[in-house]
């Protein structure tokens, strides 16, 4: 009998990549029910407009879209010293985005990375490069 090949990326955010210069990137645990796993490993979840906050030394998912739920806060689950790091680059002005959603596994996982916001003319830069990856100005 086969398994069911799955994949691990369940979902990615590809806005990020656009908006911010990311940097630091850190695989996270989420504290999840069982209706939320089911929803993720079903592909019905959206990290658009989602973001990462650090509450009384917590890290914590805000705005993630499972199904046909509205937008929900989930706890982060990252060692003590990861989430100081994390604290320590979002003082230095630096914004936390949830990059993609990893659920190949029995766990559920995702990754976060540091980001500093891209001007406008920094994101017209990374249009142009993408369009001569492709080959268009050739």
């Amino acid at each position: 009998m086969k398994k069911k090949r799955v994949s691990d990326n369940v979902t990615v955010n590809r806005k990020a990549s656009y908006d911010y210069a990311l940097s630091d990137e850190l695989t996270v645990g989420m504290v999840l029910a069982g209706s939320e796993v089911r929803s993720i490993r079903d592909h019905h979840v959206q990290l658009k407009g989602s973001f990462v906050t650090i509450r009384n030394s917590e890290l914590w998912l805000n705005n993630l879209t499972l199904g046909a739920d509205t937008a929900r806060n989930i706890k982060l689950l990252a060692t003590k010293k990861q989430i100081a790091a994390m604290e320590r680059a979002k003082v230095a002005g630096s914004t936390i985005v949830p990059v993609k959603l990893l659920g190949g596994s029995r766990h559920i996982k995702l990754v976060i990375a540091v980001g500093k916001g891209k001007k406008k003319y920094d994101k017209r830069e990374t249009i142009k490069k993408r369009d001569i990856e492709r080959g268009r100005y050739a």
